[in-house]
């Protein structure tokens, strides 16, 4: 019986979600084995400073980079938003999931029913904190690094008042119970990739016991939104933010670039034949950044 190791962060929905992979391999090809192999990454082991002073997404990935190439581990699977835009030729991603719910959410502590204005709101990334000052421009907005548990754990015992996180995250862990408002797009653009699992496996290899479990048009969108953060180079802490949506034969993309001194805020969406989104995506990238540069 061929044998697939399967390469995760450690983290409890990190866990969960390269199961939801093994699931979808032992569906389609029952006589694959799967074998889960977790290892902690150096943006697990630091938390005390946001990502963008410590070498951002790239340290939740080099470990299972390193597992992967050294044949370690077969594939990787990584929350697709916490993947660096330039990768590693060697590594591509082969297989995507369905897209999940991508929005960000609201939480509050256990048993709070409003938001405490007086007390912070965590976030995690800087795209998140300057659309939440748009919408609450009273309250302050705090860095909070862990993963969601150590989050939520911050939260009720009453480090914060409220925190943003991804729905896809919280449904994961079944935790949507906690979510108190969900954000729209035109509130909060989602990260780009949001809800999105991406796999990685070593170039050539031959990955066909994926095929039960890859979505192409998750796959386009996500290659839609990488391109439009890719042109900005944009990571985990730049103010910069891409949303796709498949509309049958075209793409729905709304693009948001905030120049680096945050005194310059654009927002535009466009509707794209398909076959010509990531480019389209990249284009409009590069006219936002101009418009900004005035």
């Amino acid at each position: 019986m061929k044998t697939i190791r399967v390469g995760s962060r450690a983290s409890k929905l990190a866990v969960i979600q390269a199961e939801m992979v093994m699931d979808a391999i032992r569906a389609s090809h029952p006589e694959v084995h799967t074998e889960l192999v977790t290892m902690t990454t150096t943006g697990d082991q630091i938390l005390d400073r946001t990502l963008d002073k410590i070498g951002g997404k790239g340290l939740f990935v080099k470990e299972l980079d390193r597992a992967l190439l050294a044949g370690e581990v077969d594939i990787t699977v990584h929350s697709m938003k916490d993947l660096p835009t330039e990768l590693n030729p060697e590594l591509p991603i082969v297989a995507v999931s369905e897209r999940a719910q991508p929005y960000d959410a609201l939480v509050l502590p256990q048993g709070v029913r409003e938001r405490d204005p007086k007390q912070p709101i965590g976030c995690a990334s800087a795209r998140r904190r300057i659309q939440l000052q748009k919408l609450f421009p009273d309250a302050e907005i705090r860095p909070i690094r862990g993963n969601l548990q150590t989050r939520l754990a911050k939260l009720d015992a009453g480090e914060y008042g409220a925190l943003v996180l991804a729905q896809a995250g919280l449904a994961r862990l079944g935790l949507e119970y906690r979510i108190h408002r969900l954000f729209s797009p035109e509130e909060i653009l989602p990260s780009a990739c949001q809800g999105i699992l991406a796999v990685q496996a070593r170039a050539g290899e031959d990955v066909s016991y994926l095929s039960g479990f890859h979505n192409e048009a998750a796959m386009l969108c996500a290659k839609t939104e990488r391109a439009f953060i890719r042109t900005l180079d944009g990571g985990c802490s730049a103010p910069v933010a891409a949303f796709a949506e498949k509309l049958e034969h075209n793409i729905r993309l709304t693009g948001l670039y905030v120049s680096e001194d945050e005194t310059v805020r654009l927002r535009e969406t466009i509707t794209i034949p398909a076959e010509d989104a990531p480019r389209a995506a990249a284009e409009l990238a590069h006219k936002l950044k101009q418009e900004a540069n005035r």
